[in-house]
């Protein structure tokens, strides 16, 4: 497919194609050593003097866009930091956070923006515990991330943005360095798992850009259109509320539903490979279309439809597969599961006050979502 830029990528959607691409070895994550066609601008595509640069050397941590063995090294400390006793306290502190965040709506009313009273406010509590940066920066945090994240912004403004985020983190990694914590930053930096060598600053400072995007904006907007969908597929939500054991499955079909990356992953073909019956020539730019794939006939019947009572199937690709899969993928479901019981509970009638076609999409964004979710209960 034809990019505005004048060059063109290959778009793979089918279910099974898209596990075989994202899994396949000659496909590269490295965006860095190699060209990709959509960073490119008008003039450097028609001059034609992007080459790849597979002798670079790199020293930073985007872990996200690296292949092994520098991808397996850094993920292997993060994955260190996932620990059991971790994750079961972050499991208490979601269920603290989201009490204080709905008993905060009702002390207000019976009327909110469910976007900013609770989708927002809940994943930059939790991903900032685990990070142990400090809850009242979080504003400037989603301020910046937004810019970063909002495709209609300016290449300057959405730089400008950047800055702003690297350098938060670098403070917050000097910090650390000076007294560390019990959070994962610290963790990775001074504690029993640390990484061996040591992760420099640099490094640092890159995985906790990544991880704080990460886990704060995919999940915010999951919160969010999952109560949309609900509201907009009351039989579903009635379903739901009369048998809660379904909240599981529940949970996976609007992952699978939703899928709220727009896109997917991109990588860039090391070689000429042939998927589908279609040959990819070296060089070429791939996106893999998470989102259609998780909408395959040949994989889900009526997979256009939400239906809570599926037999729960993590065979969806809302996280990804293979060696990117996301590594906080079951911090994830824990505030989706926590968040819409305690929601649909607690706030009883929960309605739109709006029409659902006035909800403001975030169609403008490079993760889907909307801008804002005005309801109403009781």
């Amino acid at each position: 497919m034809p990019l505005l830029n004048g060059a063109h990528i290959w778009l793979i959607t089918g279910y099974q194609e898209v596990r075989n691409a994202i899994s396949d070895t000659r496909l590269s994550s490295d965006v860095v050593r190699n060209t990709n066609a959509m960073s490119l601008t008008p003039e450097q595509v028609t001059a034609g003097n992007c080459p790849a640069q597979p002798d670079m050397q790199r020293a930073d941590g985007m872990f996200i866009f690296m292949d092994p063995p520098e991808h397996s090294r850094l993920r292997r400390v993060l994955a260190s930091q996932f620990t059991v006793r971790r994750m079961r306290a972050l499991d208490q502190r979601v269920h603290e956070f989201t009490d204080e965040l709905i008993t905060a709506m009702q002390d207000s009313g019976t009327t909110a923006d469910l976007v900013e009273d609770f989708a927002l406010a809940l994943p930059s509590l939790v991903i900032c515990e685990l990070l142990g940066v400090p809850y009242e920066d979080r504003a400037e945090f989603q301020e910046r991330s937004a810019i970063t994240l909002n495709i209609n912004n300016t290449p300057e403004q959405q730089r400008d943005a950047g800055i702003a985020l690297w350098e938060f983190m670098r403070n917050l990694v000097t910090a650390k360095r000076a007294a560390p914590g019990d959070d994962m930053l610290s963790g990775m930096i001074s504690g029993e798992l640390a990484a061996d060598p040591p992760l420099t600053d640099a490094e640092l400072v890159d995985i906790g850009v990544t991880l704080l995007g990460a886990g704060h904006e995919t999940t915010a907007n999951m919160l969010a259109l999952s109560v949309f969908a609900l509201l907009e597929h009351p039989e579903q939500l009635a379903a739901l509320q009369n048998d809660p054991t379904l909240i599981d499955a529940a949970i996976e079909e609007l992952l699978r539903y939703l899928s709220v990356s727009h896109t997917g992953p991109t990588r860039i073909a090391l070689e000429d490979i042939t998927l589908g019956g279609v040959t990819i020539p070296a060089g070429d730019t791939v996106v893999i279309s998470l989102p259609t794939a998780n909408r395959d006939e040949t994989r889900w019947p009526e997979p256009g439809q939400l239906d809570v009572t599926r037999p729960r199937d993590t065979g969806h690709m809302a996280f990804g597969y293979g060696i990117h899969q996301c590594l906080g993928q079951q911090l994830a479901r824990v505030e989706l599961r926590v968040g819409l019981i305690e929601l649909f509970k607690r706030l009883p009638g929960l309605r739109l006050t709006v029409p659902a076609a006035e909800i403001p999409l975030r169609t403008d964004m490079v993760v889907f979502g909307v801008h804002s979710l005005p309801v109403a209960w009781g």
